[in-house]
């Protein structure tokens, strides 16, 4: 991404570049997810919302993508960084992490070192104040722009510990599948 762009800029190439309209689907009242084949519908509450609107903005600053992988990264990320305010984005964040966890560990446990070294923009209250500013300058703020630390124990056992129980409660209902099945 172009560090000379303003993030209202940035932000809307990443909306078109990804298939999100002209809003980034922030009017959409349920938002898909599509999971392999299916497509999924979560709904698009309020709270999500709010997140979402800087969760977009972190795309632009971090380049995370929009694949599963991305999503998983981004969400390590925003939790290592500190999302805990924002019930939805900490929900929705926790999900995205344990998901990623199991595709790309190694991926996810970076994104979440480079998280504890990193700050994010949840301490805003909306996007409004920070359309006009560069990518480069948040990124800077958010120093995004140094090297990414190096892996450490720590930051392995801090991934697992918070996926395993996101994960055990995304697999409760195959197991209760396959019991029924039995």
């Amino acid at each position: 991404m172009n560090n000379a762009l303003p993030l209202a800029t940035a932000r809307t190439q990443y909306w078109q570049t990804n298939g999100f309209g002209a809003d980034g689907g922030d009017s959409l009242a349920w938002v898909p997810l599509k999971v392999w084949k299916l497509t999924l519908k979560i709904p698009n509450t309020e709270g999500r919302r709010r997140a979402v609107r800087l969760h977009d903005l972190h795309h632009v600053v971090t380049g995370y993508d929009t694949t599963w992988t991305g999503e998983g990264e981004i969400a390590a990320w925003e939790l290592a960084s500190g999302c805990f305010r924002w019930k939805a984005a900490f929900v929705l964040n926790a999900f995205a992490m344990a998901v990623g966890f199991v595709i790309a560990p190694r991926r996810i446990v970076r994104a979440w070192a480079r998280g504890r070294a990193t700050q994010n923009l949840y301490r805003f209250d909306g996007v409004d104040q920070l359309l006009p500013r560069t990518v480069g300058e948040v990124r800077s703020e958010l120093s995004l722009d140094t090297p990414p630390p190096r892996v450490r124990v720590r930051h392995v056992l801090a991934v697992a510990l918070a996926a395993l129980p996101v994960l055990a409660l995304l697999l409760a209902p195959l197991e209760g599948i396959a019991a029924l099945l039995r």
